[in-house]
């Protein structure tokens, strides 16, 4: 069974619990300062100061992954891994990335959603990257919402984001993307509700998470714990995102801000390369712990292994009755799907 790609939290007011794969930058302001409103008078006219948030210095190494043509981005030296490591920041908050090259090939970290020099770029259009064996320190910031003119206001940095490398194979990552160079990266609003869970799912080309039909990871929780969930595109063929019996709002958080909140609430929605979204549900809100799928909802791509499981464990941590059985049909009916799409060879 493969590890959950994301982060393990004790329930919220118990502290928080993170896991090797898992980082994040918390600033100076405490977890329960409560969200910003949308009145101007509780928004900032221009954004945070960088200096008034956490700065976080991680140390992160791009290796290849055994003897297999797949590379990873690791926490620690010779533990590279597809995702690689979940790393989360606050609105306000610095993130100094210094990568550490330790393959035979050209490669970067290149992030969406947050601010950066053009030296921080990972383009090598701009001069940004790691050659063989080469250190280089990446500077990512973010900043607050602001308020504009027209009682209007300028997003922040908050959402579900994602980071990839961007110079192996051509000036734009496509060998290092294909053979799992990527990983999540989550903004924060403070005061946020956090989760209990964090998994991140990547399908790229006909892959979820670098891993082909029959192999595919499987992320588990108990019923009543709030799960979060980060989608992630790449490659070249266009996805949607099913997750089954639950549902969330197409908005930043995937939570309902009121009664009158106009988001579209969704079990489905488009993932296609270079997109990101995020949500939270509940595990098992409304029907029960057991084996629920998620997987791409393009027929053909479903029929030929885009597919995994989410197991709901019963509250007290064990497996549902049927849940076992419903495992095995399910990997009897991946071993049956064709690889001719595996990439990772």
């Amino acid at each position: 069974m493969d590890e959950p790609s994301g982060l393990d939290r004790k329930p919220r007011g118990r502290g928080l619990t993170f896991s090797r794969r898992t980082l994040i930058a918390a600033g100076g302001v405490g977890l329960a300062t409560p969200a910003l409103g949308l009145a101007a008078s509780t928004v900032p006219t221009s954004p945070a100061a960088a200096a008034t948030g956490a700065t976080k210095k991680v140390t992160i190494y791009a290796e290849q992954i055994g003897t297999t043509n797949q590379y990873g981005y690791g926490l620690e030296p010779g533990k590279p891994t597809i995702p690689g490591p979940l790393l989360e920041m606050y609105e306000g908050d610095t993130m100094e990335i210094t990568l550490v090259n330790n393959t035979t090939q050209r490669l970067s970290i290149h992030a969406h959603g947050v601010d950066y020099d053009t030296v921080s770029d990972g383009a090598p259009i701009n001069n940004s990257f790691n050659n063989p064996g080469e250190t280089r320190t990446y500077i990512w910031r973010s900043h607050e919402m602001t308020a504009a003119a027209g009682r209007r206001f300028m997003p922040g940095s908050a959402g579900y984001w994602h980071y990839h490398d961007h110079a192996m194979g051509t000036d734009h990552g496509t060998a290092g993307v294909l053979r799992g160079l990527y990983g999540g990266l989550i903004v924060r609003r403070r005061g946020d509700i956090l989760p209990d869970k964090t998994f991140t799912v990547v399908f790229n080309e006909m892959m979820i998470n670098n891993k082909p039909s029959g192999s595919t990871p499987q992320f588990e929780a108990n019923l009543g714990e709030r799960v979060e969930w980060l989608a992630i595109g790449h490659g070249n063929q266009l996805h949607t995102f099913h997750l089954h019996a639950h549902r969330w709002a197409d908005n930043r958080t995937g939570m309902l801000e009121g009664p009158n909140d106009p988001s579209i609430v969704t079990d489905n929605k488009d993932l296609n390369p270079g997109s990101s979204f995020g949500f939270q549900v509940i595990a098992g809100e409304h029907v029960g712990p057991g084996a629920w799928m998620y997987h791409c909802h393009v027929q053909s791509h479903s029929d030929t292994g885009m597919a995994g499981i989410f197991l709901v464990r019963n509250a007290d941590g064990t497996i549902p009755a049927a849940a076992s059985a419903d495992i095995a049909r399910f990997k009897g009916h991946m071993s049956q799907m064709s690889t001719t799409h595996d990439h990772t060879k």
